[in-house]
Parts: C-alpha cells; structure tokens; sequence
C-alpha cells in the first residue's frame, strides 16, 4: 500500500515538472524570435573645404664627376720556383698481426 502511494506522488510531481519546463521554452523561443532592434539615425556629413595643393620646388641635380684614371699596376718580374732535393719515399711499414682472444666457455646452469 505505501509503494503505491510514493508512486502517485512521484507521477505528480514529475507532471508539474514536465509542465514548468516546457512554459518556459515557448516563451524563451518567442523573446528570440521577436527581437527588434533600435533604430540609429543618420546624422549629416560635414563638407570639408579642398585644401590646394602645395608646390615643391625641383629637386637638386647632382653633378656629374669625371671618373679618375688610375696609373697602370707596376711590372713584377716572375721568380724562379725553388728546386728541392729529391726525397725517397719510404716503405709503408707491415701492420702487427693481432691474436685473437679464446672465447670462455658458456655453462648453460650459471647466469
């Protein structure tokens, strides 16, 4: 008897919710739908006056420079290259052979 009763009045207040949920969006939709903007007006332009426009003098000339002549280089006689004495090339010397190591054995019981 009492789950009967918790149930009825759970079923009614879940109605009332559902009831005060969906009021609210209609109206929130509407607020959105209707919305109006005021109106800005537009006030009038000023004229601005044309200035005239100034006048620049002509730019500078530069003048033109003769290009400098340049003596001539000096002669430099060729030198005669050194003659060294010839040196005999040495044999290469023979690598030393290197022994390899015995491998230790492996026991397969220790790590």
């Amino acid at each position: 008897m009492a789950s009967h009763l918790n149930s009825s009045i759970l079923f009614a207040l879940l109605l009332t919710a559902l009831l005060f949920i969906s009021g609210n969006g209609v109206a929130g939709s509407r607020q959105l739908l209707e919305k109006t903007e005021p109106e800005i007006p537009e006030f009038p332009k000023p004229n601005i006056p044309e200035f005239p426009k100034p006048e620049f003098p002509p730019l500078p000339t530069i003048p033109t420079f003769p290009k400098p002549e340049l003596p001539p280089f000096p002669f430099i006689p060729n030198v005669p290259k050194p003659e060294f004495p010839f040196v005999p090339h040495a044999p290469a010397l023979q690598k030393p052979e290197v022994r390899k190591q015995p491998e230790s054995p492996h026991s397969a019981s220790s790590p």
